[in-house]
């Protein structure tokens, strides 16, 4: 939602209320994501609080973003999406295994732990958002295809 987005601070704050964890959740946003933005305002309808909505103006179904996906020649489904993220990072990075955590907006369990963990690692986070935006936006290398062709 527009509403959510910070353009200034680079900022998406999804409000608790549409978390699992019912804590609001502060997303960092990379030159990538801004740049898409962007190109979203530009198409704003101004009755229309949604950054992506449909053609009838609601909120995009499952079934949308799949066929979209499949037709841009992508092999992925979107929820799997933060699947791979979490791959990537643990595979791929050396970022701590708390602040991809984080940005999943998965919790501490330990209640102890929890207690005294006060910060949301928002500045790390923009650095893992950095080098995610990177990896996903860069185009595949040919050394990328094993077929042998």
């Amino acid at each position: 939602m527009w509403s959510e987005i910070n353009l200034n601070d680079r900022v998406w704050v999804v409000p608790a209320e549409r978390m699992k964890m019912k804590r609001d959740h502060r997303v960092p946003l990379t030159q990538q994501t801004l740049a898409i933005l962007e190109r979203a305002k530009a198409l704003k309808q101004d009755d229309c609080d949604l950054v992506f909505p449909s053609l009838r103006g609601k909120v995009l179904s499952d079934m949308t973003l799949s066929k979209l996906v499949r037709e841009q020649g992508i092999d992925a489904v979107p929820h799997g999406f933060r699947s791979s993220f979490r791959d990537w990072a643990g595979e791929m990075t050396n970022h701590p295994h708390q602040v991809v955590e984080f940005a999943l907006a998965h919790t501490i369990r330990n209640k102890v732990e929890a207690a005294y963990h006060r910060s949301d690692l928002l500045d790390k986070r923009k650095i893992l958002m950095a080098d995610w935006s990177d990896y996903v936006s860069k185009a595949p290398s040919k050394s990328a295809d094993v077929s042998g062709d």
